[in-house]
């Protein structure tokens, strides 16, 4: 006789109702899915398109600023002046970035998360007719322009969108929904890959219109959005529409009993009279998000110091030193952006299970782990023939491990940490320094380069282990919490050792002209 052990029929019954209520989630909130689709197409994917696409043209469009310079002037442009410009219309995208950013802390507030997206789409259409027009027009100026505008497109959007999502959506899913912008942002940069290569428009005839591939999404969205409800925190705690909140609600979740999140959305509002909106300077000086605010710098907004950048630029190198050849390297470029992309969606996953402070902190110090192995290795590379396969190896572990942690997090916390007075300008904090930090890197990264050599990885790897210490040590975990819960666990950093009464007040849960 068998005697079957109880273990795996409860893990079975486990898994089984963990099914059933995942298939329950996906038919009840298939309208609020659909809105994560339509944000993540006009939003996210546009900045990791629009950061990937530049590879491919930029022989074609370097050209072209030649032919266009001896037209105008009637000699050749000189290399020094033909580098300035295309390193301007690359870096140009990143100041148009800054100042979507920038706008991010007050358009949502004052004309709604939807109209802003709406208006952020017609941005993206004049960049792309300005891409389409710049070679008929002989212009190279117009290229220039258009980046800007797709820069403030992404900036703008990437912003407005995790508001939108974070805002829509119930606590349960909102890690596994908040994640999905680094999933289109990833999709983004392997689609602008793809459509690149030689073989589709990645040629001399068809740059200005892989140039100007950002109109579609842009189309798509501002036609699909029109249908879709306002965020309903905003329309509740910002503009106190409770009737539009509750149809808002019941159209995204199709639920019936709204108390319990109109409870929680109570308390937020329930401090909002006469208060007017938390600006930057109030987010930089205030007691009640001081903790907060170190959050968003330290591991969040600073993860473009955390060396992923750097990985990408080496990789070929390695890649170079491993025997491949060199029509075969953008190939292994989507190769590594689909590792990214896939990494990330396991993130998305795991992210309401395991937690935020258990994915970014050990992520973190993974990373640092990896890169300080490849330092050693990159120094003793030329001692065995198959040390540039280890070290394809370790490249390739550094970005699993990125897009499993770092990546995914850095992006959804901050949504998860403030609450609506405080989190527009919260984001302008956190998008202002991902863009400038975008740009100072790709200013400055070659010169380091130049200096150290492989040893630029020691920066990296300092910010890395300071930034696992600093999330595994002081944040609190955020999963399956109300915004509520999570002020309430930040405020016992914030008033440590002080009585928090004197202070509370100036905590301010809503946002108000």
């Amino acid at each position: 006789m068998t005697i079957c052990s109880p273990v795996p029929v409860s893990i079975q019954g486990v898994s089984n109702r963990e099914m059933r209520e995942a298939l329950n989630d996906l038919v009840r909130y298939w309208r609020l899915y659909l809105l994560t689709l339509v944000l993540g197409i006009g939003g996210s994917f546009q900045l990791g398109m629009q950061v990937s696409i530049m590879a491919s043209p930029a022989e074609h469009i370097q050209s072209f600023v030649n032919q266009t310079w001896l037209r105008r002037y009637e000699v050749p442009v000189s290399d020094s002046t033909k580098m300035l410009i295309w390193s301007f219309i690359v870096s140009v995208f990143s100041l148009g970035g800054w100042v979507g950013a920038i706008h991010s802390g007050s358009l949502p507030v004052t004309y709604g998360r939807k109209k802003t997206l709406l208006f952020n789409n017609i941005v993206a259409l004049v960049a792309a007719v300005l891409m389409v027009f710049s070679r008929m027009a002989n212009s190279f100026e117009m290229i220039l322009l258009g980046r800007f505008l797709y820069g403030y497109n992404a900036g703008l959007g990437w912003n407005v969108h995790l508001m939108y999502l974070g805002e829509s959506s119930p606590k349960k899913l909102r890690g596994f929904l908040t994640i999905t912008i680094n999933i289109f942002n990833n999709l983004g940069k392997v689609m602008g890959q793809i459509v690149g290569i030689k073989e589709l428009m990645g040629t001399d005839d068809m740059w200005p219109w892989l140039m100007a591939l950002g109109g579609l999404p842009a189309i798509l969205q501002f036609v699909t959005l029109l249908f879709f409800p306002e965020a309903p925190r905003y329309l509740y705690i910002d503009k106190g529409d409770t009737e539009g909140c509750k149809k808002a609600l019941h159209w995204l979740w199709q639920e019936d009993d709204l108390q319990m999140e109109m409870d929680e959305m109570g308390k937020e509002r329930a401090s909002m009279q006469g208060q007017n909106v938390k600006t930057i300077w109030d987010v930089l000086t205030s007691r009640c998000v001081r903790w907060q605010l170190l959050v968003l710098v330290i591991p969040c907004a600073g993860v473009q110091f955390c060396g992923f950048n750097a990985i990408y630029f080496y990789a070929f190198d390695i890649f170079r030193e491993a025997g491949v050849a060199e029509d075969k390297m953008h190939y292994l470029s989507i190769g590594i952006g689909t590792t990214d992309l896939i990494t990330i969606t396991l993130c998305s996953l795991l992210i309401d299970r395991a937690g935020r402070k258990m994915l970014m902190g050990y992520g973190y110090l993974l990373m640092g782990v990896i890169m300080s192995v490849l330092i050693v290795m990159l120094s003793i590379k030329d001692l065995y023939s198959w040390f540039p396969y280890v070290n394809i190896a370790l490249i390739f572990s550094v970005i699993c491990v990125y897009g499993l942690g770092p990546s995914g997090i850095a992006s959804t916390l901050p949504a998860d940490i403030f609450l609506q007075a405080w989190r527009p300008s919260a984001f302008v904090i956190s998008g202002s320094i991902n863009w400038l930090s975008l740009f100072l890197i790709g200013m400055c990264f070659p010169f380091i380069v130049d200096g150290l050599g492989q040893f630029c990885f020691l920066i990296f790897v300092a910010y890395c282990l300071f930034s696992a210490a600093f999330v595994l040590y002081f944040i609190p975990e955020t999963k399956g919490k109300s915004m509520v819960e999570i002020m309430e666990e930040f405020n016992k950093l914030n008033y440590k050792n002080r009585g928090t009464d004197t202070e509370k007040a100036d905590f301010v849960m809503a946002t108000k002209f």
